[in-house]
């Protein structure tokens, strides 16, 4: 069940109060991870991949710790603004190539809420032939609820998510609600839908349910091919 699509008038009068709290105090679920992927990096720290750069924040970060980083957007205003962003960082391109054009090797690639806009068993497959052995593939995804596992995390996110805001952005922000600068898109497939498709794909990966209606996926591309 997707408690974001309840039509119980309790229920949808709830959702209103908190969607305006959470306008009121906004903060970007992306963005929260963008620490867990700089506190995981590679050992090895050549050449980085952003899919999906969007203004290019992490990209940015990326450019302190690695020789080179490469951000991929399909969006034209994403790419102008990343491009910005990164203005007078040397190591940085920023382009349109899709992920089937990529060239490699790589020692990381990223992707935060990009995978579900993909087709989830191709875009693993280009991932894993594009990492270096020892490369690492880290993701922030989203997943369409199907059980009621996924439900309690969607209701556990629901109820944290004003907190989180509250704490990252105290002072009411002016105006109402801003839109998604980027492009935006249901998933279609489960947690473990998708978790079925990364463990065939990735072997050893780590898929792991998150607050903030996200989930993170991790894998060290191994040193030895089967």
């Amino acid at each position: 069940m997707d408690i974001r699509r309840v039509e119980h008038p309790v229920v949808r009068r709830a959702a209103e109060g908190l969607h305006n709290f959470n306008s009121r105090h906004p903060w970007s679920h992306n963005d929260h991870f963008h620490g867990w992927i700089l506190a995981n990096l590679p050992a090895h720290r050549g050449t980085a991949i952003d899919i999906g750069c969007g203004q290019g924040e992490l990209v940015a970060q990326l450019a302190t710790r690695f020789a080179q980083v490469r951000g991929t957007d399909l969006d034209a205003g994403m790419r102008a603004e990343a491009v910005q962003r990164c203005a007078g960082l040397a190591n940085v391109t920023i382009a349109d190539t899709q992920l089937t054009e990529l060239d490699g090797p790589v020692d990381l690639i990223t992707m935060i809420a990009v995978l579900h806009h993909l087709d989830a068993e191709q875009a693993l497959i280009d991932i894993k032939r594009l990492l270096n052995p020892g490369g690492r593939f880290m993701a922030v995804g989203l997943a369409a609820p199907a059980s009621i596992r996924d439900t309690a995390w969607d209701l556990a996110s629901a109820v944290t998510n004003p907190l989180i805001g509250l704490i990252k952005h105290p002072r009411p922000a002016r105006g109402g609600p801003v839109p998604p600068p980027f492009p935006v898109r249901d998933p279609r497939l489960s947690f473990d839908e998708l978790h079925a498709v990364v463990r065939d794909i990735m072997p050893g990966a780590e898929m792991r349910r998150r607050l903030a209606f996200r989930h993170t996926i991790a894998w060290t591309k191994p040193n030895l091919e089967a």
